[in-house]
């Protein structure tokens, strides 16, 4: 198992080792130890999302009120999407970068975004499934969006499908209606660097 920074720090593109033969395929798609080692904290798991998305369909960018936030452990069983990691820290180096991994069923890569961190993806391919790992459970009140196709953020979204075939995104009506990164900066959403660095480090 291989993990790999992003250009977003805390953000990490894990790759596994596969082992096939004519039965199938194994892998280790979480290792405790090796997350711990990479990541300098372990992961408290406590709870698992999994979403079933249509080619075109575009999720996010989502995130949560520092402290807790949601640190996310992502993978795709089945199809292929494009993932992406946005840092929304306001005060630090790399605020409105963002990084981006193929996830598919194919190299099964997974990608782990800390707390603070903004994340979105987009389905290449009907039916594309998607398994969250998430450290903190659902909380509404303290969930937000930014809007996934803020021109200032300028993500490079797929184009074409898995097959060839065109996208146009699909959004849900509330990732529709979400704020631009600096729209949601100014209403005091965003979490702050230093928040951040705090939570996260109270975690070792």
């Amino acid at each position: 198992m291989e993990y790999r920074e992003l250009a977003v720090p805390g953000a990490f593109e894990i790759a596994p080792k596969q082992f096939g033969d004519p039965r199938g395929v194994f892998l280790e798609a979480f290792k405790a130890g090796p997350f711990a080692d990479a990541v300098g904290h372990s992961f408290d798991l406590q709870q698992v999302n999994t979403s079933v998305s249509a080619a075109g369909v575009l999720r996010g960018i989502h995130f949560a009120d520092v402290p807790p936030g949601q640190a996310k452990y992502v993978m795709c069983a089945k199809g292929a999407v494009l993932d992406v990691v946005v840092d929304i820290r306001v005060g630090s180096p790399t605020f409105g970068t963002w990084d981006a991994v193929l996830l598919d069923d194919v190299d099964r890569r997974a990608v782990y975004l800390s707390e603070g961190l903004g994340h979105a993806f987009m389905s290449l391919e009907d039916g594309s499934t998607v398994l969250y790992l998430c450290s903190t459970g659902y909380a509404p009140g303290r969930e937000h969006g930014i809007h996934p196709l803020d021109p200032a953020l300028d993500i490079e979204w797929p184009t074409t499908a898995r097959d060839g075939t065109p996208l146009t995104p699909q959004l849900s009506e509330k990732d529709e209606a979400a704020p631009t990164l600096a729209e949601a900066r100014e209403q005091g959403l965003l979490p702050t660097l230093d928040e951040v660095r705090n939570y996260v480090s109270s975690l070792a």
